[in-house]
């Protein structure tokens, strides 16, 4: 496989791709393509960039070398950092030219709200005191890849914000959640050597798996709030929660696809309710 589309991480876009899928069926009577497409290039663009990022500073602090996660491209050695810093640096650009654009056709006060989100993705693990290493990753993840996405999505087919819209990016939000916390409870003993304090490292292995089972459940509640189709999420999501308690180690890299493949499926069930009810 081509080391850049492993650097991308495919299992997490799903944290980009179902926010739009379901804004745009939320809002499908007032649905506006170029808008559509925009936002979902934002969303994979930043979602991209976020990873690339995140694999050069840790690549650069040589906190990867202590993971059993996916390959990383710097310290894996497939790639030097410098390229890695360049690519997340594209695809900011990307992200940042195609929510220019949406900006300019729906609101200007979508400009401040990217450049935050820029800004908070290289400062994950970025910078002199990254927040991602204070165990503050899930509250970027939950804003950004949960409610911004989803209502920012919405809001530029419909030019307002809707309950609807907002319980639906609170299911999302708490799913993309999810993926970082299955990812970092893999990564609990890794992280400890090095001094990373994730939120998986602060709770321990037990009560970090008891939260990833919380935010399935609060995915599957906001959903359902929007549409009862989604009490058939219920049927993947005992699958996952069998799988969070049991599997260790590289196992929970399954767990991670597997997590990815559930908000697309939450997704699909909300987006199917609410078109079956227009």
């Amino acid at each position: 496989m081509n080391k850049w589309i492993i650097g991308a991480r495919p299992r997490t876009l799903p944290a980009a791709i179902a926010p739009v899928v379901v804004a745009v069926a939320i809002a499908y009577p007032d649905f506006n393509f170029i808008n559509a497409l925009l936002a979902l290039i934002v969303g994979l663009a930043l979602q991209i960039a976020v990873n690339y990022a995140n694999d050069y500073s840790d690549g650069i602090k040589g906190t990867d070398m202590e993971r059993i996660g996916p390959t990383r491209l710097v310290a894996s050695g497939l790639a030097s950092a410098e390229e890695v810093k360049q690519a997340a640096i594209l695809a900011f650009g990307i992200g940042g030219v195609a929510g220019l654009y949406l900006s300019i056709r729906t609101s200007y006060w979508l400009i401040a709200i990217g450049a935050a989100a820029i800004i908070a993705a290289w400062r994950y693990t970025g910078g002199k005191n990254p927040y991602g290493y204070r165990g503050l990753g899930e509250i970027y993840v939950f804003v950004f890849f949960g409610l911004v996405s989803t209502t920012g999505t919405f809001y530029g087919q419909t030019g307002q914000i809707t309950i609807e819209a907002v319980m639906a990016a609170i299911s999302n939000g708490a799913v993309a959640c999810a993926l970082l916390a299955v990812n970092n409870i893999r990564d609990i003993e890794g992280d400890t050597k090095v001094g990373k304090r994730t939120l998986a490292v602060r709770l321990g292995d037990t009560r970090a798996r008891r939260f990833y089972m919380f935010l399935i459940f609060i995915a599957i509640f906001a959903a359902f709030t929007v549409t009862i189709w989604a009490a058939l999420g219920i049927i993947p999501a005992i699958r996952l929660l069998k799988e969070i308690q049991f599997r260790k180690g590289k196992e929970l890299i399954a767990v991670l696809g597997s997590t990815g493949k559930f908000q697309l499926i939450l997704g699909a069930l909300i987006s199917i309710g609410t078109l079956v009810n227009v």
